[in-house]
């Protein structure tokens, strides 16, 4: 997603990357970063929501939809905050 974005919209950023040779790091740093931060995101999110192993035991549709909802919004925070971000 983040070579993406600097292809077509930071045009300038991706091609000083790409000439220096650091794109691949820069892509890699970012990944990390998004990854870590959705994983943050998701657990803060279902503590506060109450997502557990014992609803999923109970309940497991109404599970998969809290979760489904869950990693939505940490994914769109993570756009927001990472992937589109300078």
């Amino acid at each position: 997603m983040r070579k993406s974005y600097l292809e077509n919209h930071r045009r300038g950023i991706y091609s000083g990357l790409l000439l220096s040779g650091e794109l691949k790091k820069h892509l890699l740093t970012i990944q990390e970063q998004a990854e870590e931060r959705f994983d943050l995101l998701a657990e803060q999110m279902e503590k506060q929501e109450g997502v557990t192993e014992q609803l999923k035991a109970q309940d497991q549709m109404l599970w998969v939809r809290r979760m489904n909802n869950i990693r939505a919004r940490a994914e769109e925070i993570v756009r927001e905050e990472i992937i589109y971000c300078l």
